[in-house]
């Protein structure tokens, strides 16, 4: 993972597809596999945010591989 810029709360990256997999398997973990109390108190986000961001990232893998 490359830092590309920082900024009020935005950051710009550059991110392996390797790495990729990475989040979208922890993130199908703790949305789909194990029940996490408290969800959003303990993840920081609602399931909801975490299943959008889940959903993008799996977009992103699709194009990488066609």
């Amino acid at each position: 993972m490359d830092v590309r810029s920082v900024a009020e709360k935005k950051a710009q990256l550059t991110i392996s597809e390797n790495e990729l997999l990475i989040l979208s398997s922890a993130l199908n973990e703790i949305c789909n596999g194990i029940s996490v109390p408290e969800f959003e108190t303990r993840i920081g986000a609602s399931r909801e945010e975490a299943y959008a961001l889940l959903d993008v990232i799996g977009r992103i893998l699709d194009k990488m591989n066609t």
